[in-house]
């Protein structure tokens, strides 16, 4: 999204630029000189973005791959919007809530790039990828390919609609390592038959942060007369992509991850020509909404969180897309860099620094995930998750920084490692 796009998105709502972020404008504009490569591991810069943010002491957290606090400006604007909404009440809901919707879904359009009339604001991923998995029109011996590394909650969907249409799920296992996109490419082609219809796609493998070659997937599969849908919730403002260019029918990402807005906050997108096939999974009172906004009704919802959609979007665009990416990038390569030597350690995430971003796991021969994450927690004070899918070769724990983790805290991740692992050792 350029600047004129940016301005032209926030007169859509009839909001400027809240004055908090006038630090963050200043601070970008003072550094502005540096390429975001360089300014990655300028610590001064970063700390400054630190300062925006309230963060718990009692430990490191380095679990933002499940959400991502809001800074402070994001929060209290958010708690502005609810008290607006709360002033206005049944007034607010039977006036302007759905144009406002809707205004905050055109921003959302323009920062992923495609038509305001594709997308739609949901609550999740879950239920955008849910919706379609559960709204195809299926037919008994219909056949999914998807893999043991995507998201349980659209497996468990697949395994629903498996049960109640008939439809055959066929379940394959990604290269933690691959030599190249090709193989990951073969993998789903491999499990393509004449019967398939629908291939479900991480963009971002959410248990290793594996980054997945989406275009040449699509277009892969796109030969093969077979539909795509790309679960995008770690890479929507983490990585700077748009969604045509990925070429997907489907596409559904969390914006309470990497765009900071509020919890319950998602957006689904779906190629024009798809929509009329697509069962709501709500469906409209009278049957008169058209396009995705059939998709759409979803019942009485908490709309100041749609509203802080739009004040999370002017914090990510005032940082700056291609700052935050390198950022992050540079985090991961900080520690990942560190401990891939260490003897008794297994990095489940790739070296290539173009296959990941934020998201690494690390496991320690000789101790389990579980209790990896538990002693990092207890001795070391330093929060993670613990992913045990052996099915999928992923034994560890999910280490995600965000923009205000610090180097000092990943060489406390580090050195905590590396005793963990000679003691195991």
């Amino acid at each position: 999204m350029d600047k004129r796009s940016f301005l032209k998105g926030l007169a859509l709502t009839g909001i400027g630029l809240p004055f908090t972020l006038a630090a963050l404008a200043e601070r970008v504009a003072r550094f502005g000189h540096l390429p975001a490569e360089a300014l990655a591991g300028e610590e001064d810069f970063w700390a400054g973005v630190r300062d925006g943010y309230r963060l718990k002491p009692d430990y490191i957290n380095l679990e933002n791959g499940y959400y991502c606090i809001q800074p402070e400006e994001i929060l209290e604007a958010f708690i502005r919007r609810v008290r607006a909404v709360n002033y206005e009440g049944a007034y607010y809901m039977r006036t302007v809530q759905f144009d406002n919707k809707k205004a905050v879904a055109a921003r959302l359009a323009v920062l992923a790039g495609c038509s305001a009339d594709d997308l739609i604001i949901t609550r999740n991923t879950t239920e955008s990828l849910d919706m379609i998995i559960a709204g195809y029109p299926w037919k008994a011996g219909d056949e999914a390919v998807m893999a043991e590394q995507d998201y349980g909650a659209m497996l468990q969907m697949f395994g629903q609609v498996e049960k109640r249409y008939g439809v055959v799920r066929k379940v394959v296992s990604v290269p933690n390592h691959p030599a190249s996109d090709e193989e990951v490419v073969a993998v789903y082609e491999r499990a393509i038959t004449p019967r398939t219809r629908l291939l479900m796609l991480s963009h971002m493998v959410n248990i290793t942060g594996q980054i997945l070659p989406v275009r040449k997937i699509c277009d892969m599969a796109h030969a093969h007369g077979v539909e795509v849908m790309v679960d995008g919730a770690h890479t929507f403002a983490q990585i700077r992509h748009t969604i045509p260019e990925l070429d997907c029918d489907y596409y559904g990402a969390s914006l309470h991850k990497w765009l900071s807005s509020p919890l319950g906050a998602g957006l689904l997108y779906v190629r024009k020509e798809k929509v009329g096939q697509v069962w709501p999974l709500l469906a409209e009172p009278d049957g008169s909404a058209a396009g995705i906004a059939r998709l759409n009704h979803t019942g009485t919802l908490p709309v100041h969180t749609d509203l802080a959609i739009g004040d999370a979007i002017d914090y990510y665009m005032t940082l700056g897309p291609e700052r935050k990416e390198a950022r992050l990038r540079y985090l991961q390569q900080y520690w990942t860099s560190r401990v891939r030597d260490i003897r008794g350690i297994v990095v489940n995430t790739p070296a290539d620094p173009l296959r990941v971003c934020a998201i690494a796991n690390v496991g320690v021969k000789g101790v389990t995930p579980a209790d990896l994450a538990a002693r990092l927690l207890s001795q070391y004070k330093i929060y993670t998750v613990a992913i045990d899918m052996p099915a999928a070769a992923v034994q560890g724990c999910r280490i995600t920084p965000n923009v205000f983790t610090s180097p000092a805290e990943l060489d406390s991740l580090v050195s905590a490692l590396r005793q963990i692992a000679e003691k195991a050792g």
